[in-house]
């Protein structure tokens, strides 16, 4: 009896942990390319798993969670202009009714700087949400941080 016991606790904790793992289908990674001595443009990519997209910057209100991009304030650098991104795939989502805008496989961000100082660090934040066909993982944060030299 004790036996069957033990092989019981073992599975469960065996299923358990298995379903318990997170999904975690978009890596991001970042780097940067200095232009000028006062110029950079710093690069955000997000590497997407298959049948898996994250939703473009400009999705309408009423829609899903879209790509936002925080840059933190610094006396070091400031932001010129906006944000840029490729041009997304776009299609009707019955869900939302409406078109929206998303990337698949991969998307490069990219944010053009003007340097107050030669060497400086851009930090922020990237919140977007990832879904597939049948679900959608809750919003997700990832702080950034680009050494530009």
């Amino acid at each position: 009896m004790k036996r069957i016991t033990l092989i019981f606790a073992f599975v469960l904790c065996v299923v358990l942990g298995a379903s318990a793992q997170i999904e975690n289908p978009v890596t991001w990674s970042y780097g940067q390319k200095k232009i000028s001595k006062t110029e950079a443009i710093v690069f955000l990519k997000a590497t997407i798993e298959d049948g898996w997209h994250i939703y473009s910057q400009n999705v309408k209100p009423g829609g899903p969670i879209k790509t936002t991009i925080t840059f933190s304030p610094s006396k070091d650098y400031t932001k010129v202009g906006a944000t840029s991104e490729p041009k997304p795939m776009t299609k009707f989502e019955k869900t939302f009714d409406m078109n929206v805008s998303y990337f698949e496989k991969q998307v490069i961000f990219q944010q053009k700087v003007k340097l107050n100082k030669a060497n400086t660090t851009v930090k922020g934040k990237i919140e977007f949400m990832v879904c597939n066909d049948s679900k959608c993982l809750p919003p997700s944060d990832v702080d950034f941080s680009v050494q530009v030299k």
